[in-house]
């Protein structure tokens, strides 16, 4: 079937493209990207009037913890940096149960769709012994729901009895880590073009696992040829933690445990120098910036211009949501350019540079080129705005005005050639039975 979605309000595209009238999907992929005025090669089955709307390549998400969205605003956690604030969650999370895990999973792939996210990376690490097999558990919901995902197989095996952040009851032995991590990606993992779902190894943090889980995870998922995630730079702690238990800082560590590559995309990276954003830049290591979580628990600012100008791919996070503590993309697309603006300047960062990271920039640091673009060929994974909110009256631009103006709901999101949102509501999902479910198990995980 082929969809016409026509003359645009606006659209993000290469600067060098005349988009004006529109594009044309066909099956799963885009066909054709038309200037102004013109008309299709072929005829057409639907034609979508997209007079009204903004249209942007689906967001891409490339950090998240999709369980945190039943600790969300935690009592225990308020007002805490991030060791203190791990510390209170811990005991909580390794409460998790299977349902609890679908739940959740389900709740913000939902969330995120209806923000204009198309494809998400979760990193989960607790495997509780009620769930030990929770990416199983994420892959069934997250077919449910039908966004795109890079689900990474977490792992935590560092107990605080053995100088580590994390309790026993949160952490697994390495044997049983490695052997699942093998199992996941051979059963789920999908490398060809238009892919829904792909795996990637993710060990936490320095302080949550050995460094012989590092390496280990590393072999594996080069002989499996799948990505490597972790959290690195976070905060100051972190690097006081690896000077103390590992002689080095963060980068030196991820250089030793052979993670310096351009298969490996790092959570955060604040806590940076000169010298270390040069060697990161060299070996197209990727940064996931979350600007969101970054402020709520005071960890720093990502350097986004720096790292880019030294040749690493730059994408954006919404992190989890309890240190968020939402999951919605679009509104963390507004938080990363007015966070970078206080380091960059406002004539330094644009709106541009925003859009870019949340598209081009996170499909780069999950090792995708068929996403995060509007162009011949790529997936046809899109999501429309629409400028008719109070917010939005007397917009001059269309494009600044979605971040500017603060747009925080799509109005139309395409995954895969497929209509997932019409007119803000999700097909195919009982929206407040959902909520019901996943507030009843957030009340039982956190009485």
């Amino acid at each position: 079937m082929k969809i016409w979605l026509k003359n645009p309000l606006a659209i993000f595209i290469d600067d060098s493209t005349n988009a004006g009238g529109g594009i044309v999907v066909e099956n799963r992929k885009i066909l054709e990207v038309l200037a102004q005025d013109e008309q299709p090669s072929r005829d057409v089955d639907q034609i979508f009037d997209a007079s009204e709307h903004v249209i942007l390549p689906g967001l891409i998400n490339t950090h998240h913890h999709f369980y945190q969205t039943l600790t969300r605003a935690c009592p225990s956690a308020l007002n805490k940096e991030l060791f203190p604030w791990l510390k209170s969650l811990y005991p909580i999370w390794a409460g998790l149960t299977e349902d609890m895990i679908h739940l959740s999973t389900r709740l913000a792939a939902v969330e995120l769709l209806l923000s204009g996210c198309t494809t998400a990376a979760d990193h989960h690490y607790i495997f509780p012994e009620a769930a030990r097999e929770a990416l199983d558990i994420q892959v069934d919901a997250i077919q449910q729901i039908g966004i795109r995902a890079t689900l990474t197989r977490g792992s935590m095996s560092l107990g605080e009895d053995e100088g580590g952040l994390p309790p026993r009851n949160t952490i697994q032995d390495e044997d049983s880590i490695l052997a699942d991590c093998e199992r996941v990606i051979d059963r789920y993992h999908d490398e060809k073009e238009g892919s829904m779902i792909q795996v990637a190894l993710a060990p936490c943090s320095p302080f949550s696992v050995t460094e012989d889980l590092m390496k280990q995870s590393a072999q594996l998922a080069r002989r499996k040829k799948v990505r490597l995630h972790t959290h690195l730079a976070e905060t100051h702690d972190e690097t006081d933690f690896c000077i103390e238990l590992f002689g080095v800082r963060p980068v030196d560590y991820l250089e030793r445990v052979g993670w310096m590559a351009d298969d490996v995309w790092l959570a955060h990276g604040i806590h940076f120098t000169d010298k270390e954003i040069t060697r990161l830049g060299k070996a197209g290591v990727g940064i996931s910036h979350c600007p969101s979580s970054n402020m709520i628990l005071g960890s720093g600012q990502c350097r986004t211009r720096d790292l880019e100008k030294a040749g690493s791919p730059v994408g954006l996070g919404v992190d989890g949501s309890a240190s968020n503590d939402c999951s919605n993309m679009i509104q963390e697309v507004r938080q990363a350019l007015m966070l970078q603006r206080l380091r960059y300047g406002s004539s330094g960062i644009t709106h541009f540079d925003a859009l870019r990271w949340a598209t081009q920039g996170s499909a780069r640091c999950l090792g995708r080129n068929d996403i995060g673009e509007i162009a011949s060929g790529k997936q046809a994974d899109l999501a429309l705005f629409k400028l008719d909110e109070t917010r939005f009256s007397g917009a001059g631009d269309p494009l600044a005005a979605l971040l500017l103006c603060g747009a925080y709901k799509a109005d139309y999101v395409m995954v895969a050639g497929k209509w997932k949102v019409k007119k803000g509501h999700l097909n195919g999902v009982d929206l407040p039975e959902l909520l019901e479910e996943h507030d009843k198990a957030a009340r039982v995980l956190v009485p």
